[in-house]
Order: structure tokens, then sequence, then C-alpha cells
């Protein structure tokens, strides 16, 4: 072995410990450490989108929008640090879709304070409504509880509150888990229902990780997604 492949291998050995990055055996299809780095494929958009104050570093990778990750390492502070994740645009009323359904799977951490989510937007931005399929350590939703309501194919309890900027719906999954199908048509009829919103103009239906914490970096994956709408 030559000295340059002994230097590699011990910095490998090294990143490897230190819970540094982990990318896919093979190089992906598109990487970046931009915090505001965006790939688009297949119609979808993957976006690396680190927002929040006080973040750390973050890397994407993707080989299309239905495989892809990221390595976070942001403090054990308060805060949502980032929300990677994957997006299709809809852009119609609720009323005119005869369905809209949305299948997902992912890897994720077992350490961190983290959720995965769908956030979905309505009505130019006005109204955000998160799906919460799972959550790890100190994350919780904006606004108070209103309901548990069995609707879309999961079981959810239901927070609804506002951020200053638009309403959020919070449907918090009652049991964590990392697949399924969700009937998003049917948890939109279930919130005009209520009379929260009118027959409004799905936006975005996006998925990821919601990112609090993951101090000494962890790894993030989504092994499956799908939108279908008509």
């Amino acid at each position: 072995m030559t000295r340059q492949w002994k230097v590699l291998v011990a910095l490998i050995a090294l990143l490897a410990g230190s819970g540094a990055a982990v990318l896919p055996a093979q190089a992906a299809t598109w990487e970046s450490g931009d915090k505001w780095g965006t790939w688009s494929n297949g119609g979808y958009t993957v976006r690396n989108n680190v927002w929040g104050g006080g973040a750390g570093p973050q890397s994407i990778w993707a080989n299309s929008y239905r495989n892809w990750g990221v390595w976070a390492n942001h403090p054990n502070t308060g805060g949502v640090k980032s929300y990677p994740h994957v997006s299709r645009a809809v852009g119609k009323r609720i009323s005119a879709l005869g369905t809209l359904s949305s299948s997902f799977g992912v890897s994720r951490p077992g350490s961190g304070s983290y959720a995965t989510a769908y956030d979905i937007w309505a009505g130019n931005n006005a109204y955000e409504i998160m799906l919460w399929m799972n959550k790890q350590g100190a994350v919780g939703p904006i606004g108070s509880r209103q309901a548990t309501a069995t609707v879309g194919g999961h079981t959810w309890d239901v927070y609804k509150g506002t951020n200053g900027a638009n309403e959020v719906f919070s449907f918090v999954r009652t049991g964590n888990t990392n697949s399924g199908t969700v009937d998003i048509k049917a948890v939109m009829n279930w919130i005009r229902g209520r009379g929260w919103m009118g027959d409004v103009t799905m936006g975005e239906v996006q998925f990821g990780f919601e990112i609090t914490s993951s101090s000494g970096g962890l790894n993030f994956s989504t092994t499956s997604y799908s939108v279908t709408s008509s």
C-alpha cells in the first residue's frame, strides 16, 4: 500500500468515527453543501433549505426525487435549523382534485431532535398543513391541541396555531412510522369541514426532515417518495 493510500484510509476511518457525512456507496447524481442548494428531477424539486438561526453545517445528496438524503450537524439548541425536503407543485383547488395522495419511506437516526414531516402549502401560502409521520427528541407542533382524528389513513393529534405569517395546522401521528401512504385530499377536506379554511388552491406538497438538533453529525435519507393527483 502506498503512503498516499495509507493517508486516505486513515482519513476515512477518522471521519467515520467522528460523525461525519456518510454518503452513498457510489457517488450521488447531485450533491451540495450550499444551505440553499436546489435540484430539479422528474417534476420534483429537492432542497437543502438550511434556514434557521444558529444552524451548523449540512450537506445534501440525491440520486432522484425518490432517493436523497442529508448529513446534518446542528447544535443541541432550541429552534428549527433546517427543513431539507422534496416538493411537488399541485396548483388546483381542493374541490377540483379527484385525488391527492403521497407515499414515502425513510431511514432516520435514533438520536437528535427532529420530525419527519409533510409541509403542505395552500391558499397562496396563507395556510400551512404539517403531517408529522414520526418525531424524535424535544420537538413539538405550533399551537394548541384541537382533536384526535382518524383521517387520510392515519390517526393524529391535531393542533391549530399561527407562526405570525400564516395559519398552521399540525397533524401529529399518534405513533411513529417510517413508511406509508397519506390521503392528503381527505385531510384537506377534514380541515374544510371544521371551517378552518375554504376551497383554496393547493400549492406545494413538501416532504422531508425538520431538524432542530443533530449534534455530532447525523444522517437522514428518503428511500421512496411520490405524489399523485388527478
